[in-house]
């Protein structure tokens, strides 16, 4: 999709610019929301000295054709998000090879006199969801996806939570099926809600099978229904979340599941929480665009805070 320059006109305003950076492909954007986006281009993730100047590159010529507002990066983690910190907007220590401690923030928004916001890309997807997809007029939500790994974006008080770092509750510990002997697909934890429910712990405990060959009743599938619910779970009787949206490649090829889901978690919490009545555990609204709209919803959120200081 390329720029159309008059498109701006006819919405007023100029438009917000937003990067998803992904393990695989990081995704460039232009838009006004997700029903005005007025280009998209896609850069293969390689080495940061090959992908950010490229990333860099399509935002210049965006600059160049008439601007825009604010930029939003939402990026793969672990990230820094302390503004205090002097390693602000850089990843931290990731498992993808060349990226850990790669300034990301500073190489892609030099250049450019609008306001930035850096964030996780889960969280992104979450923000976006509430401006235009099913959380709408939601400040507590979660939004998770379920696919190489498992990520979350939680909303609460509408805000994303922060603390010694952003939050990573797919590597929350979970109990295992007594029946599950199988091995987890987290090099760092046995049993994780990534290492049991993920792609990658799907590969881990059936090795080479090919997971579009199996049953809707094939036993791994409780596996992951057990490990997704018991991270809801822990998610409704910490922050409360008014919604949750389970999403991923994971949930997208295996659409049996999420309907499991919600059944299960009101079964967990056996009525000592009031669960909405219905729709509580839903699909993201936005489909594969949350995660690009994620980064244009946190270009909206920092054009807002400059407006508002």
């Amino acid at each position: 999709m390329t720029f159309d320059p008059a498109a701006r006109g006819r919405h007023g305003a100029l438009p917000l610019a937003g990067i998803e950076l992904g393990g695989t492909k990081c995704v460039c954007t232009l838009a006004h929301g997700p029903d005005a986006i007025l280009a998209q281009e896609t850069v293969p993730t390689e080495h940061p000295a090959v992908t950010l100047p490229a990333i860099a590159a399509i935002l210049q010529k965006w600059w160049d054709a008439g601007g825009f507002a604010a930029l939003g990066i939402a990026s793969f983690g672990p990230v820094d998000l302390d503004p205090s910190s002097p390693t602000w907007g850089h990843i931290l220590a990731t498992t993808k090879p060349d990226w850990p401690m790669t300034d990301v923030a500073g190489a892609l928004s030099s250049g450019f006199d609008v306001p930035v916001a850096f964030d996780t890309d889960v969280n992104g997807a979450a923000f976006a969801e509430v401006l235009w997809g099913c959380a709408k007029g939601l400040d507590d939500f979660a939004y998770v996806t379920i696919g190489t790994g498992v990520g979350v974006g939680l909303l609460v008080n509408g805000k994303p939570t922060r603390g010694i770092g952003h939050a990573e509750i797919g590597h929350l510990r979970v109990p295992r099926l007594a029946t599950d002997t199988l091995p987890s697909g987290c090099p760092f934890h046995d049993d994780c809600v990534e290492g049991l429910a993920s792609g990658t712990g799907i590969k881990a405990a059936l090795g080479d099978v090919h997971v579009s060959t199996l049953a809707n009743d094939h036993p791994v599938w409780d596996r992951v229904e057990s490990a997704i619910t018991a991270m809801c779970h822990a998610m409704v009787c910490t922050t409360g979340p008014k919604r949750i949206a389970i999403g991923g490649g994971v949930m997208n090829k295996q659409p049996h599941l999420l309907a499991r889901i919600e059944p299960a978690l009101r079964a967990s919490i056996n009525g000592y929480l009031p669960l909405p009545e219905r729709d509580y555990v839903v699909a993201p609204a936005l489909g594969d665009q949350a995660g690009p709209m994620g980064s244009i919803a946190l270009a909206q959120v920092a054009l807002a805070e400059r407006v508002a200081a």
